[in-house]
C-alpha cells in the first residue's frame, strides 16, 4: 500500500461507523444527544490519526484504537463504536503483524483475547450466556495477525528475491571486468616480485664479482629457483584451483616471504599477529609483498618493519622503511609497471579497507592499510532481553487491568449458579488448536493429531456449556483450524515434495463429518441418522477438499515462481562465467607467448651459468610483462565464438554462486590429471553447470577425483539435483561418454563417474 491509501482506510472506516450509528438512529428518525455525538466524534478523531501512523508506529497505533474505542463505548449506546473497535483493532492488528516481527505480533494478539476474556469474566464471571461473541473476536484477532504474518513473509521473500536477482545480473557484467582485474593484479605481483629479485641479486652479482665471486654462483641458482617458481605462479594465475594440498596459516605465508627478502639482502624486521584464512589475509599477504618490492626496487638496504596487528574490529597493515643507505645501487630502478600503488588500494578496496602511502618525516616511506577484523560482518541484529522483557510486562499489565476492580473492591454478591459457559470452554478449545498451529513445521505429525483430536472436542463442549445457539457454528469452527493446517501442508509438499511430513487430507474428513453429525444429533432433528451423517460428511470432504486446493495452488504459484528465478539465475551465471573464461583465455594466451617464453630462456641461461645474459632475459620477462598489462588493460573486442568453459573454470562458477548468496566449495584432489580429454572436461564441467543451475539455498559441495582411468565427481546439498528434469539432462552427458550417474540417500548427493580413456570421436 501507499501513503494515498493509508489515509483513505481510516476515511472509510469513519463513513462505515457514521453509517450505523448515527446513520441508522437518524433514518429512524431519533436524534441522538448532543453529547454523545461529541463523545463519538473525539473517538472517531483520535482512531483515525491512531490508523493513519499503524505504517511508522503500528503498536502505539493498536494501544491508542483499543484504548479509546473501549472507553468511548461505556457512555455510548449500543454500536456506537463497533465498527471503529472492530475493523480498527484488526487493521492496526494486521499492521503491527506486518511491520513488526512475530513475537511481536503474537503478544499482540494474546494481550487483546486476554484482556477482552478478562473484562467479560469480571462483567458476567464463567456462567455468562453462551459467550460466544468472545470467541469470535479472538477469531479474528488471530485470523489478522495470521493474514499479516503471511503477507510480512511473503513481502520479504519476494524483496529477497529481487535482491538476489539483482546481484546475479550486476554480478554477471561484474565478474569478467573482475576477472580481468584479478589476472592483471596476480601477474603484476608474481612476476614483478619474482623477475625482480632475479634483477636485483644478479646486479649486485655483477658489481661485486671481483671481491666475492662466489656471489655469481648463488645468484644463477636462485635465478633458476625463481623462474621455476614464477612458471608455477603464473600456471595458477592461468588456472587458479581448489588447494590440493594443506597450506601454511597466513602468518606462517607471511613469515616465510619476509624470510625469502632477507635473503636478498633486505634488512626487514617483523612483528605479526594470526591471521584467519579469508579475503582480509590474502589482501595482507598482497600488500605486504608489494610494499616489500618496492622496497628492494627503491631503495636497497634499508631498515624496514613490517608490522601486522588483527584485533576484533579492525587489522592494521604497516609497511615503514627508512631511508636508503648512502651510495646504495638501486639495480630495480625503472623495472615497475607504474600500477603498485594503485593495485595495493584495489586489494584493500576489495577486502572492505581503505589503505594510505606516502614518505616520512626521516625521508623514507611508509604503506598503512586497515582492513576488517574479527567481527566485522553482518550480524544478525536481536533484540535485548531487556526490551522482550519489558513487552511482557506492559501486555500483563494491560491484560490484567479488568481484574483491578475485582482486587480492590470486594462485592457481597455471588455469581448465581456454578456452571460454566461454552464460550469459555470454546475459548480453551481455540487456544489449544492456535497452539497447535504454531508447532505444526515443528512437529507436524504431532501437530495435526492434536487438532484432529480437538476437533472431536468441540461437541462435548457444547453440551456441557449449555450451548443454544447455532448448532453448525462450533463445528465450523473446529474445522478452521485443520483448514488452516492442510493449506500449509499442501503448499509445502508442491514446494518440496519430501516424503513423511504427516498423514493427509482424508483423515480430516471422517473426523470433522463425526463431529458435525455428533453435535446436530444431540440437539434434536428430524431428519434420519444417514442423512445427517451424509450432509457431515459431504460438508466436511468440500471443506477440506477446498483447503487442500487452495493451498496447492498457492504452493505451485510459489514453486513457479521459484523456478522462474531459478532460471534466469541459471541463464545470468552462464552468460558471466562464459565471458569470464573467454576473458581468462585471452590473457591467458598472451601470457604463454610472451612472460612465460621469456622466463624459460632466462632459465636456460642461469643454467648455462650465464650470468650477464640471465640479467637481461629477466629484464626483458618483465618488459613482456609490462607489455601484456598493458593490452590487458586495453582490452580486446570479444570474440564472436567464445570458447567453451572446462574444469578450470569451476573457480569462476562457484565465484558467481557465492555472489547471489549460495555458499559453493569446490575440492579437487591431487589425483586429478592436470590435463584431461577434451570431452570428459567439457562434460564434467557441464555437469557441474547443471547442478548448480538447479537452485537451492544448502551449501552445495563439490568434489572432483580420480581413480585409474575414472574421473569422479561427488555433489552434496542439492536436494534440487535429484529434479526429473534434471537428472534426464546430467544422464544424457554421462552416457554419451559411457560414464554412470548414482544418488545417495535422499537424493541430496549424486556421484558421476566418467571414464578418462574417452574416444575422440565422442568430443563435441
Amino acid at each position: 500500500m501507499n501513503r494515498t491509501d493509508d489515509r483513505l482506510l481510516p476515511v472509510a472506516l469513519i463513513c462505515s461507523q457514521a453509517a450505523v450509528w448515527p446513520g441508522a438512529a437518524l433514518l429512524r428518525g431519533t436524534v441522538p444527544p448532543a453529547a454523545d455525538l461529541l463523545v463519538a466524534a473525539l473517538v472517531g478523531g483520535l482512531t483515525t490519526a491512531a490508523l493513519a501512523l499503524r505504517r511508522t508506529r503500528p503498536v502505539t497505533a493498536l494501544v491508542v484504537i483499543a484504548a479509546v474505542c473501549a472507553l468511548g463505548a461505556g457512555p455510548l449506546p449500543t454500536g456506537a463504536v463497533a465498527v471503529l473497535g472492530t475493523a480498527g483493532v484488526v487493521l492496526a492488528l494486521f499492521s503491527v503483524a506486518t511491520e513488526r516481527d512475530t513475537y511481536t505480533a503474537v503478544l499482540s494478539v494474546v494481550t487483546l483475547a486476554a484482556w477482552q476474556s478478562l473484562h467479560g469474566l469480571t462483567l458476567h464471571g464463567l456462567s455468562a450466556p453462551d459467550g460466544l461473541d468472545l470467541v469470535l473476536t479472538a477469531l479474528l484477532y488471530a485470523a489478522a495477525c495470521g493474514s499479516g504474518l503471511l503477507v510480512r513473509r511473503a513481502r520479504r521473500a519476494r524483496q529477497a528475491a529481487e535482491h538476489l536477482l539483482k546481484r546475479a545480473e550486476a554480478e554477471r557484467h561484474r565478474l569478467p571486468e573482475a576477472e580481468r582485474r584479478r589476472m592483471e593484479r596476480e601477474l603484476h605481483d608474481v612476476s614483478a616480485h619474482h623477475l625482480t629479485a632475479v634483477v636485483v641479486t644478479a646486479g649486485a652479482a655483477l658489481g661485486l664479482r671481483d671481491r666475492r665471486p662466489e656471489l655469481a654462483a648463488e645468484a644463477l641458482e636462485f635465478a633458476v629457483e625463481t623462474g621455476r617458481e614464477v612458471t608455477r605462479a603464473l600456471g595458477a594465475v592461468r588456472a587458479p584451483a581448489p588447494a590440493q594440498e594443506e597450506l601454511p596459516s597466513p602468518d606462517e605465508r607471511l613469515r616465510a616471504l619476509v624470510a625469502g627478502f632477507r635473503r636478498l639482502g633486505q634488512q626487514v624486521d617483523c612483528e605479526i599477529d594470526p591471521l584467519p584464512d579469508g579475503t582480509v589475509a590474502d589482501a595482507v599477504y598482497g600488500i605486504v609483498r608489494e610494499a616489500l618490492t618496492n622496497v628492494t626496487r627503491h631503495a636497497p638496504g634499508a631498515h624496514t618493519t613490517v608490522l601486522c596487528r588483527h584485533g576484533d574490529t579492525r587489522t592494521e597493515v604497516a609497511v615503514r622503511s627508512a631511508a636508503p643507505p648512502a651510495g646504495s645501487p638501486a639495480h630495480g630502478t625503472g623495472l615497475g609497471s607504474g600500477r603498485g600503488q594503485g593495485f595495493l588500494r584495489s586489494r584493500a578496496r576489495e577486502a572492505g579497507g581503505t589503505l594510505t602511502s606516502g614518505p616520512t618525516a626521516e625521508g623514507g616511506w611508509e604503506v598503512r592499510a586497515v582492513l576488517p577484523g574479527r567481527n566485522t560482518g553482518s550480524v544478525e541484529r536481536t533484540v535485548p532481553r531487556t526490551y522482550r522483557l519489558a513487552q511482557l510486562t506492559a501486555a500483563a499489565g494491560l491484560a490484567g487491568q479488568p481484574l483491578l476492580p475485582v482486587l480492590v473492591i470486594r462485592s457481597s454478591e455471588t455469581t448465581p449458579g456454578s456452571q460454566v459457559s461454552a464460550g469459555v470452554l470454546f475459548a480453551l478449545l481455540a487456544a489449544a488448536q492456535a497452539v497447535a498451529l504454531l508447532w505444526l513445521a515443528r512437529a507436524p505429525r504431532a501437530a495435526y493429531g492434536v487438532l484432529l483430536g480437538l476437533a472431536l472436542l468441540w461437541p462435548p463442549a457444547t453440551e456441557v456449556g449449555g450451548y443454544t445457539g447455532p448448532v453448525l457454528l462450533p463445528p465450523l469452527l473446529s474445522v478452521i483450524a485443520t483448514c488452516a493446517a492442510l493449506v500449509m501442508k499442501a503448499a509445502r509438499e508442491v514446494v518440496d515434495p519430501s516424503p513423511g511430513r504427516f498423514p493427509g487430507a482424508l483423515p480430516a474428513v471422517p473426523v470433522h463429518a463425526a463431529a458435525a453429525a455428533a453435535a446436530v444429533l444431540d440437539r434434536g432433528t428430524t431428519l434420519p441418522v444417514w442423512a445427517v451423517g451424509a450432509s457431515a460428511a459431504a460438508g466436511a470432504a468440500v471443506a477440506v477438499g477446498a483447503a487442500h486446493w487452495y493451498g496447492t495452488r498457492r504452493g505451485r504459484h510459489e514453486a513457479a515462481g521459484r523456478s522462474t528465478r531459478d532460471e534466469r539465475l541459471a541463464t545470468w551465471t552462464e552468460e558471466a562465467v562464459r565471458e569470464a573464461w573467454a576473458e581468462r583465455r585471452r590473457i591467458a594466451t598472451g601470457l604463454e607467448t610472451t612472460v612465460l617464453a621469456r622466463t624459460a630462456d632466462m632459465i636456460a641461461e642461469a643454467e648455462a651459468g650465464h650470468l650477464d645474459a640471465t640479467a637481461d632475459r629477466a629484464r626483458e620477462a618483465l618488459a613482456a610483462m609490462r607489455a601484456l598489462l598493458d593490452t590487458v588493460r586495453e582490452g580486446d573486442p570479444a570474440p564472436d565464438l567464445r570458447p567453451q568453459p572446462t574444469l578450470q573454470a569451476l573457480d569462476l562458477l562457484a565465484h558467481q554462486c557465492r555472489a547471489t548468496g549460495r555458499d559453493v566449495e569446490i575440492r579437487r584432489t591431487d589425483r586429478v590429471p592436470e590435463r584431461l580429454p577434451t570431452a570428459v572436461d567439457l562434460a564434467a564441467y557441464h555437469a557441474a553447470e547443471t547442478l548448480l543451475a538447479a537452485g537451492g539455498t544448502r551449501p552445495a559441495l563439490l568434489e572432483l577425483d580420480a581413480d585409474g582411468d575414472t574421473l569422479t565427481l561427488t555433489a552434496t546439498g542439492m536436494t534440487a539435483a535429484a529434479e526429473p528434469a534434471v537428472r534426464r539432462r546430467l544422464e544424457t552427458r554421462v552416457k554419451a561418454l559411457n560414464g554412470s550417474l548414482t544418488t545417495g540417500p535422499g537424493g541430496s548427493t549424486l556421484r558421476l563417474r566418467l571414464p578418462l580413456s574417452g574416444e575422440e570421436e565422442t568430443e563435441r
